[in-house]
């Protein structure tokens, strides 16, 4: 004879009575977020306006779409060569950044050592500094080092300052990974340098995109360390560039609309791609300190 013992009843949590404060219509949330899209998409909108609206049109509607302000940027601007230069400094920071990153930042969070706690608030301190202040010392440096007029300045300038938050955030996700699967590794064989790239190193994928997109898309957008360091219009950045197609009695505000969108483009792109282990990243790595 079986005996059939009854379950005891599940308790349910009790209901959260809906309030006049906790209920919240959706004008309360669809109205702030509509009045900041419309703060921030309508200088965008304006700019596309200028970019794709005919010479002497003063249309609101960019109708009939023109290029011409694009082929007078790219071709007659040299916009081009302001473009491959950008590229080149973003691209070069970004790897310079992200592997110097990812080595101080295993370091930091797997090893201890004295003035360890000391190096990380200092880390900290640097990003109250703005960079304007180290534009003489900076200047004088390159100059010594004969980088002055040199993409290469502009890729040290940038790799230096967005290291502190990049080792903060990549230090923070390595935290986050159990230090036991490395040691596991080790009992296998592997060494440490074996056991980092096969067990730790795919795990920070979200750290790596983040800190190597928020490297990128500094130094694209850069201004101030391009005006100061570089001379030459054959290396001017995107940024720099633009502000030199400002004639100083009039403005050919097509043409300058149309630069900006090129400028935009690539941080939009990357943006697109990468927003999912952006956000992932950021948040990872900002749980342990």
């Amino acid at each position: 004879m079986t005996m059939v013992t009854e379950r005891p009843p599940v308790r349910r949590p009790a209901a959260v009575p809906v309030t006049r404060a906790t209920r919240v219509s959706r004008w309360q949330i669809y109205l702030p977020l509509g009045l900041y899209l419309l703060f921030t998409l309508v200088p965008f909108y304006w700019m596309l306006v200028f970019a794709f609206r005919p010479a002497g049109s003063m249309a609101i509607v960019p109708w009939p779409i023109t290029f011409e302000h694009f082929d007078t940027v790219w071709n007659g601007m040299g916009f081009a060569v302001f473009f491959q230069n950008s590229l080149l400094v973003g691209l070069a920071s970004l790897v310079a950044t992200t592997v110097v990153a990812l080595a101080g930042g295993y370091a930091l969070a797997r090893y201890q050592f004295k003035g360890k706690a000391a190096f990380m608030i200092g880390m900290l301190c640097t990003q109250f500094i703005p960079g304007a202040l180290m534009i003489i010392p900076l200047f004088e440096i390159f100059r010594t080092l004969s980088l002055t007029n040199s993409l290469w300045s502009l890729v040290i300038a940038e790799t230096v300052f967005q290291l502190p938050l990049s080792l903060i955030l990549i230090s923070g996700f390595i935290r986050n990974i159990p230090y036991e699967l490395e040691q596991a590794a080790w009992v296998d064989g592997c060494g440490r340098l074996r056991g980092f790239l096969a067990i730790v190193l795919p795990l920070l994928r979200p750290a790596l995109v983040a800190v190597g997109s928020f490297a990128f898309i500094h130094s694209w957008n850069n201004f101030l360390f391009a005006l100061m360091f570089l001379n030459d219009q054959e290396k001017f950045t995107v940024p720099v560039g633009l502000a030199y197609n400002l004639g100083e009695n009039s403005v050919d505000f097509g043409a300058l609309a149309a630069g900006g969108v090129v400028a935009a483009l690539p941080v939009v792109i990357v943006f697109a791609f990468i927003q999912r282990y952006l956000v992932q990243g950021m948040s990872a790595g900002a749980v342990k300190g």
